[in-house]
């Protein structure tokens, strides 16, 4: 019997996640120092094979940047591990109160990963990483249109965690995804929780999966250029931004707003680094080329400027950049002022930074609240009013908007998941990390008893020699060796006779645990006395 292609998917979403489960039930167990391994191997050979994963990116999607598509890789690889290499994601992670209370990680489970066509192997190697860092395992689910290079980028960094000491199948990629396969992936029993990146469908379905979800909503990114910004640096910038793999990163330019009296050298500027300013027939028909009822048209995407000139049927320099359309209003009525996830800028003119203000923010509104913009401004007190009043989660400033929301230009935590908070439909505003997928136990002692008495109240390391660090060590080792340890047996009971059915095994003969007498036992309780 041959089983529907739907069938055979959901099939294997559940497959994987038992998989995934089962090797995870393991690795909860590793020390900081396995885990650290197991991750520096997994970068490396990411950024080891960004080229080939680059290559294999472009030629299944058909858009981007083959030369961006390596810098993509190798930021979601070595610059994602350098910037959590350091971070603690086992035992003890801090103490506060001055001992009072002690923070625990634990592991989420499972990650299910949703991957999209537009970063189909950087986001994947990126999300592994961080889901790896933190003890959980990992299932992807990856766009059908770029499957094959997103299994691949996966395969390389699994066959690493393993040779490096991970459980096999820690590290799960689904061959044969369909819609129906991802729903069942996320609803599956052995999935803990959600990192959608994709389309806003996507993300809707993962925040009524049931489960825990961190979802990412579009960045229809405004790029302001106030009158005393270094214009010429702004306009590079942008123009860099909008361009980067054909503009596929969320967080890429997709308007240009410049002050009046910027307005002229702004224009000379863009068009000799190549953006081709339509008229307004070709305007017309780049916005029926672009979108239906508002929707991004996919043959559009990661597009170059001349293939979609060509596309929209009106033709530009082969040297042309950008498409850039001068507007006038926000919203359907000006279909350019959407989101276009290539390269192509809405143009507005603005007269003062107050009525700049408010064109970024009705622009943010129209599908890229929460998510970024970017000012370039020389004036202080200018760029702190957008911070304190934009409806946007990252705002930069004199910098490259689509690389620099993830942590490339600025020192924002290096992330291919950029949350846009409440405003945009998700739960987190940060750029998602390892630390997003861990669990905090809190140890916490009494500071305002209701009882008196004498107890233990806190850990104090200074009573131990060898100070704080070698405490907290101590700590954790110990309770690893008995964290997470099966009984052996379903009850215990002492040993009875027929003939002297109450005879008892002498205290002192008893094996608790992993072989230790109770004589044992009560030292390290001694140990332990405050």
């Amino acid at each position: 019997m041959i089983l529907d292609k739907d069938l055979l998917s959901i099939q294997e979403a559940r497959n994987l996640a038992a998989k995934a489960k089962e090797a995870q039930l393991e690795y909860q167990h590793f020390s900081q120092q396995q885990v650290d391994k197991i991750i520096k191997a997994m970068a490396e050979a990411g950024y080891e094979a960004s080229a080939k994963l680059a290559r294999m990116a472009c030629d299944e999607s058909g858009f981007g940047v083959y030369e961006d598509k390596i810098i993509k890789n190798q930021f979601g690889t070595k610059n994602v591990y350098e910037s959590i290499k350091n971070l603690k994601t086992v035992g003890i992670i801090a103490e506060e109160a001055n001992g009072k209370v002690l923070k625990i990680a634990a592991p989420m489970g499972v990650v299910c990963a949703l991957i999209p066509s537009t970063n189909p192997t950087s986001t994947a190697m990126f999300k592994a990483l961080i889901s790896l860092k933190s003890r959980n395992a990992i299932v992807a689910s990856p766009h059908p249109r770029t499957a094959k290079c997103t299994a691949e980028s996966l395969k390389v960094l699994s066959d690493a965690a393993e040779n490096a000491g991970a459980p096999k199948g820690i590290i799960q990629c689904m061959q044969k995804p369909t819609i129906e396969g991802t729903d069942a992936l996320m609803r599956d029993k052995n999935i803990a929780v959600i990192l959608a990146t994709g389309s806003n469908p996507m993300v809707k379905a993962a925040y009524s999966s049931g489960k825990p979800a961190y979802g990412v909503g579009s960045g229809n990114v405004p790029a302001f250029i106030e009158r005393t910004a270094n214009y010429q640096k702004a306009v590079a910038d942008i123009v860099y931004g909008t361009t980067f793999d054909n503009g596929t990163l969320c967080s890429s330019e997709q308007s240009m707003i410049v002050d009046l009296p910027l307005k002229e050298k702004v224009i000379e500027e863009s068009k000799s680094l190549g953006c081709y300013f339509v008229n307004a027939e070709e305007k017309e028909k780049l916005a029926k080329a672009v979108q239906t009822n508002l929707r991004i048209n996919p043959d559009i995407v990661g597009k170059s400027a001349t293939f979609i000139a060509n596309y929209a049927g009106f033709s530009v320099p082969e040297n042309t950049r950008v498409l850039m359309a001068t507007c006038y209003d926000v919203g359907r009525k000006e279909p350019l002022s959407m989101e276009k996830l290539s390269p192509i800028l809405s143009f507005y003119v603005v007269d003062g930074w107050l009525e700049g203000c408010h064109r970024c923010i009705e622009l943010l509104k129209f599908g890229g609240i929460g998510h970024t913009m970017v000012i370039h401004s020389n004036d202080e007190p200018i760029i702190m009013k957008f911070a304190l009043e934009k409806p946007a989660f990252r705002i930069l400033v004199n910098t490259v908007a689509s690389i620099g929301a993830v942590g490339y230009t600025t020192s924002l935590d290096p992330s291919m998941t950029l949350g846009p908070g409440t405003w945009g439909g998700s739960i987190i505003s940060d750029n998602v990390t390892a630390k997003h997928l861990l669990n905090i136990k809190s140890l916490a002692f009494e500071t305002n008893p209701i009882n008196k008495g004498k107890c233990v109240d806190r850990f104090d390391s200074n009573k131990y020699k060898g100070g704080k660090d070698w405490f907290i060590k101590e700590i954790e080792e110990r309770l690893r060796e008995r964290a997470g340890n099966l009984p052996l047996k379903e009850s215990y009971q002492y040993e009875r006779t027929e003939t002297a059915p109450e005879q008892k095994i002498p205290a002192k003969d008893i094996i608790y645990g992993s072989g230790m007498t109770e004589e044992e036992v009560n030292k390290v309780i001694r140990q332990f006395s405050f």
